[in-house]
């Protein structure tokens, strides 16, 4: 192999490399999906289309926001984590959704230790 073949196969070796971890940091995060699926019907926000892609609406005062395709996932899970930060609480083996008027709207049962650390880590509670 000489010199430029070499050269050739580092670049596509580094552009492999630079797209699988430009790939990594744009998937947010994971979830527990049954727990994450039960808490989001309480969420105020909502993924509305557009012909542009998709916008986050806020349900609450109709606020929306248009981030980039590609950040749309990663603002979804922010906005969500400031709001369960202030409107979660985990007690004992149940996680206590609280509205507006810090009034208790439901409780989750959480089935699990790994359920209940996700929430806890997720959320930042």
């Amino acid at each position: 192999m000489n010199v430029k073949q070499g050269l050739f196969l580092g670049v596509i070796f580094a552009f492999f490399i630079l797209g699988a971890v430009s790939m990594q940091r744009a998937m947010p995060s994971a979830k527990e999906d049954r727990i994450y699926k039960a808490i989001k019907v309480y969420s105020p926000y909502q993924f509305e289309k557009y012909v542009g892609g998709l916008k986050i609406v806020d349900k609450r005062d109709g606020r929306v926001e248009k981030p980039n395709a590609s950040e749309v996932l990663l603002r979804m899970d922010e906005l969500d984590k400031e709001w369960g930060n202030k409107h979660l609480k985990v007690v004992e083996n149940e996680v206590e959704i609280i509205g507006e008027n810090n009034q208790t709207i439901t409780k989750i049962f959480l089935q699990s230790e790994a359920e209940k650390n996700w929430v806890k880590q997720f959320f930042g509670i």
